[in-house]
């Protein structure tokens, strides 16, 4: 798939937001370090403010990024714009109304494997960026679409309760379409989408059966003191 835009033109829009809202990258930055700080001393609050944190990312991406900065180069994100902002409100629904999150991590292997890939998208992949040259501020920054999903990914992974498979359907849409990148302008540090987006499905759809093999297991050892 050709994009309408060239590498010049896509680096530029990175340019224009990074100057224009400065410094708002070092708060959601450290918003994201305050996210994982809750994910090791959770409490019975954190999992409704891990979700208002994340919904708000997804949605200023949707308003700010796409809508405002990428729709110069790109028409095309309108639509992104809406389906980002349509995740916003899904994580503010079943995380922050409905408290479907319990964000926790635990010494497994969905815990070690979120946590690695929230810290890729902190740390790796703006490294990585930076020694392929693409460097601040023509560069994607945490608060953006590739970093923060693939930061997402690992977020859901060290929720301790059932995902809803709907919470996929966004991020794992758009980790096809920022791979195009990868391939097209040889942003290589956006691999960390596909790579990110498979795992994490994988393990969740693997734990979602143990919750599912657990509550089975409850209700058939209740179901005879019931009787």
């Amino acid at each position: 798939m050709k994009t309408p835009f060239n590498l010049n033109q896509f680096l530029a829009v990175f340019k224009n937001y990074n100057e224009t809202i400065f410094p708002l990258q070092i708060v959601f930055n450290l918003a994201a370090i305050f996210i994982i700080y809750f994910a090791f001393k959770p409490n019975h609050l954190s999992g409704r403010i891990i979700s208002g944190v994340i919904s708000f990312l997804w949605l200023w991406m949707g308003i700010v990024y796409h809508i405002i900065f990428f729709t110069s180069i790109n028409k095309a994100a309108f639509l992104f714009g809406a389906l980002f902002i349509l995740q916003g409100i899904l994580f503010l629904f079943f995380g922050v109304f409905n408290n479907r999150y319990s964000f926790e991590f635990n010494k497994d292997k969905f815990g070690i494997v979120g946590i690695c890939l929230m810290l890729f998208a902190l740390v790796i992949y703006p490294l990585l960026g930076y020694t392929l040259g693409h460097q601040y501020p023509s560069s994607p920054t945490f608060g953006l679409p590739c970093p923060t999903t693939i930061f997402t990914f690992g977020l859901l992974l060290i929720n301790s309760k059932k995902v809803p498979n709907t919470i996929f359907i966004i991020p794992i849409i758009w980790s096809v379409i920022g791979s195009i990148a990868v391939f097209q302008f040889g942003m290589i540090e956006d691999i960390g989408l596909i790579i990110g987006c498979l795992i994490a499905y994988t393990l969740s759809q693997k734990r979602n059966k143990i919750f599912i093999k657990n509550e089975k297991d409850i209700d058939y050892q209740w179901a005879p003191k019931c009787r």
